[in-house]
């Protein structure tokens, strides 16, 4: 079988910039029998020495400063956007001009009126395009999608989410670009419950109605002297304003008839990336935790009652949604897998000219609810999406 050799982009260096270049690296080494293999070409940044000592470290052949050089070069067949939100836009719409794929990292925008643009770009241009919601790549996620749709669960009744972390706890850490509304849009808000919301709407469904509250209880932190790439960095003696919201609560309505329940903080202590969700259906349910992400628990309403219980299901057969790619039964695989996974999907799509979810259409739809949070802790009502 032929191979066809895609020639990423990518712009952003950082944290998402470590794990898209790792997953480009060893996607077709998992997956040849896709026959497609991405080529690291070309590395993007703003300041060159930075840029070019991570093109060298991740493995690019070729660096470049400025964006719309980048999307300008006839080398490249893929532009993968990974900066802060606020710069998501120009470099897809010029992307989407030059007629490249597009990628880019979640929350698509930092707006809908943005995430508008966004897709009507790749739509006018009529490029492939996706977004980075890469949990749909767990393979625990993919056979929790495959047991509600052969009903295994019945009807859904359910949602009940909660994405806690703990990396801000302390008010001496940096005022990072995440800690700014100009730039990420919001907190907690867009940078985790984004994941969760993208699941509800691929597992049970629409999104219609949300009443929700935002709260920031650091008002103030240190500005950030030198950022990295773990999400922290040095603190510098000079106070800044915390503009995002720290805890992102609220309920929701789906189009299925369907209630949830989403919380999302960066301010539970104890908690590293506690991303558990349970799913209630008339037959059983369904429950996940990131922190456990290769085990789904699965209850059934229809086993005999002396033996009724939730059993734990360990996705690492090869019966399992892509884990027969991976290591011998019983080998987990980890974070850095949800990325490839997606890839893989993606790149199949792109290079046959398939439909693929989550695209930005999936990003609009995930904003517009994003943004009927925030009117709804506004104005202290339900707000439609």
């Amino acid at each position: 079988m032929a191979v066809k050799k895609i020639n990423i982009g990518l712009v952003g260096y950082q944290f998402m910039g470590k794990a898209h270049s790792n997953a480009y690296r060893q996607l077709y080494r998992f997956f040849p029998e896709v026959g497609v293999e991405p080529v690291l070409k070309v590395l993007c940044g703003r300041s060159e020495e930075k840029v070019k000592a991570a093109a060298e470290k991740f493995g690019f052949e070729d660096y470049e400063t400025d964006y719309e050089k980048l999307c300008a070069r006839d080398d490249i067949d893929l532009v993968d956007v990974v900066t802060p939100g606020e710069s998501h836009v120009p470099i897809s719409i010029a992307a989407a001009k030059a007629g490249k794929m597009g990628f880019c990292e979640k929350p698509l925008a930092n707006t809908v009126a943005q995430a508008e643009s966004m897709l009507a770009a790749v739509t006018e241009a009529k490029v492939p395009h996706a977004v980075c919601f890469n949990y749909r790549g767990i393979p625990a996620l993919a056979l929790a999608k495959r047991m509600i749709e052969d009903g295994r669960i019945g009807t859904v009744y359910h949602w009940r989410s909660v994405y806690l972390q703990d990396w801000i706890v302390d008010p001496n850490m940096p005022l990072v670009w995440r800690l700014q509304g100009d730039v990420a849009g919001s907190g907690a808000l867009g940078d985790l419950a984004a994941h969760s919301i993208d699941l509800a709407r691929w597992l049970v469904g629409e999104i219609t109605e949300v009443n929700g509250m935002l709260d920031t209880f650091i008002k103030q932190r240190p500005v950030l002297a030198e950022s990295d790439d773990r999400l922290g960095g040095k603190a510098s003696d000079e106070m800044g304003e915390v503009t995002v919201d720290d805890s992102a609560i609220f309920t929701a309505r789906f189009a299925t008839g369907a209630v949830g329940t989403f919380e999302a903080t960066r301010m539970a202590a104890g908690r590293k990336n506690h991303h558990r969700i349970e799913i209630n259906g008339s037959k059983g349910s369904l429950v996940f935790n990131m922190e456990r992400m290769n085990e789904l628990e699965y209850y059934n309403t229809e086993d005999p009652g002396d033996a009724r219980g939730f059993q734990v299901i360990q996705t690492t057969d090869s019966e399992h949604p892509y884990t027969g790619a991976y290591w011998p039964v019983g080998h987990v695989i980890g974070y850095e897998h949800t990325f490839i996974n997606l890839m893989r999907d993606m790149l199949e799509a792109f290079t046959q000219g398939k439909p693929f979810s989550p695209d930005f259409a999936d990003g609009l739809a995930c904003q517009r609810v994003l943004e009927a949070v925030s009117r709804s802790a506004a104005s202290r009502s339900w707000e439609s999406v």
